[in-house]
């Protein structure tokens, strides 16, 4: 998932709000992300459980169908098409992408890319050794295409927050199924384990949490609540990311970003890619940000934002990989949103390690249908104690702190590729981080 950096406006009134937005404004002319409408479920890496996950979704078919025509609409203007679902091995999978095309029900720049992203998951999940691989595949890939096939024939429209659907299928374990056998768990970190239950209670306490992140592979989120989900469940489930329109536009990543809590934006970085758009883009934006603020004032909120608005990429010269710069202006309009929400607020620095899982195209692309590269690998996740803002507003103390989150970032970034591609594992443990691995 490709989480962004909130967008850069500037405040033009006196308000204590960050941005020159009311909060009862009416927003119902501009127009919505549209996405994706899903129907899925969960999978798991065993025969038996393919067949029930197939069963229902059908079910789930017919029910829309005779609500459908319960409420006088007749027949559906979208016949679903059976064909993942149904088969039985890779060589039916494989040629149903071809029927569906020759149907005139996929278009073949999508099938090649769902043709791609199958082979590349087989390779990867077969790395992990699991001698139930081929049955894992075939239940996890045959579920995938599904979706993808009806997202590109029944779209959905994403609100600028977006709350993860769990039901009538889930969604969110969908994609934790999905990424789990990715995952090498016997070289995977997790850093200063006992602040995600400091997190916690603060938001039992009813506080706002923000958790500032470098961002590395669209597969973040679930790296982050794999990791996190048989000691922290609240936080796995509960965590709203700040979601570039890549991943709710892009038809292969729909279906994992429909598990997911959205706050949808569209990045700066894309944001004149196609100049005519860019005005109906800032107004989503401010759409977004007001959403996030009536969030916010409830309380007991956990936000991730990645404030370098994009992805890590590695150096072209010497291929290595660190954490991209932070934006200052990101930063500081998630700290006032903060501020401003009446509620307590925290901010933590936060590291991710995990772009061999799904490494991102080495350069920024403007086109949607990037190259999915998948890889059986270790991951790592670590958070640093809080650091409390100055409450002095001059430029030159908005890019300390700044500074001070990514310094935290990259230190503890180190640490895990040091524990990661160093081999050192726990050892790679220092005075202020300390690793371990909270699955086992």
């Amino acid at each position: 998932m490709s989480a962004l950096s909130l967008p850069s406006l500037s405040c033009t009134s006196s308000s204590t709000y960050p941005f020159s937005i009311s909060l009862n404004s009416s927003f119902s002319s501009i127009i919505p992300f549209q996405r994706v409408k899903l129907f899925g479920s969960t999978s798991k890496a065993t025969t038996r459980s393919f067949f029930l996950t197939a069963k229902a979704m059908a079910e789930l078919v017919k029910d829309k169908e005779s609500g459908v025509a319960a409420a006088g609409g007749g027949e559906m203007d979208i016949e679903h098409s059976r064909t993942f679902l149904e088969a039985r091995s890779e060589e039916e999978l494989l040629s149903g992408i071809k029927k569906e095309v020759e149907a005139g029900r996929l278009p073949p720049n999508v099938a090649a890319g769902m043709e791609e992203f199958y082979r590349n998951y087989k390779n990867a999940i077969f790395q992990s050794g699991d001698p139930a691989a081929a049955e894992t595949v075939l239940s996890n890939m045959a579920v995938a295409l599904d979706l993808m096939l009806l997202d590109v024939k029944d779209p959905f429209f994403f609100q600028p927050y977006h709350k993860a659907l769990r039901e009538p299928f889930d969604y969110y374990m969908f994609g934790q199924n999905y990424i789990r056998p990715l995952i090498d768990f016997r070289n995977s970190y997790v850093g200063n384990h006992s602040l995600f239950y400091e997190i916690e209670e603060k938001l039992k306490q009813g506080h706002n949490v923000v958790l500032f992140s470098n961002h590395q592979t669209e597969a973040d989120p679930a790296v982050i609540a794999l990791l996190l989900e048989k000691t922290n469940p609240h936080i796995a489930e509960n965590l709203i990311y700040v979601a570039g329109d890549r991943v709710i536009t892009d038809p292969l990543c729909k279906p994992f970003s429909m598990g997911r809590n959205l706050i949808c934006v569209y990045s700066k970085k894309h944001m004149f890619d196609v100049p005519e758009l860019a005005d109906m883009k800032r107004k989503a934006n401010i759409r977004s940000l007001k959403e996030m603020a009536l969030l916010l004032r409830t309380g007991s909120k956990l936000v991730w934002i990645a404030p370098s608005g994009g992805r890590d990429r590695p150096d072209p010269v010497t291929g290595e990989w660190n954490p991209a710069p932070f934006d200052s202006s990101s930063v500081d309009n998630m700290r006032r949103l903060i501020e401003s929400s009446g509620a307590p607020g925290h901010m933590y620095p936060l590291a991710l390690l995990c772009y061999d899982i799904m490494p991102p195209p080495s350069k920024v692309e403007k086109e949607i249908g990037e190259r999915r590269i998948i890889s059986f690998h270790g991951a790592g996740l670590s958070v640093a104690p809080e650091i409390a803002a100055n409450c002095e507003k001059s430029e030159e103390v908005k890019d300390v702190y700044t500074q001070a989150l990514y310094k935290s970032v990259t230190e503890q970034y180190n640490v895990l590729k040091s524990a990661i591609h160093g081999k050192q594992g726990l050892e790679a443990s220092t005075a202020g981080i300390a690793l371990s691995q909270p699955w086992n």
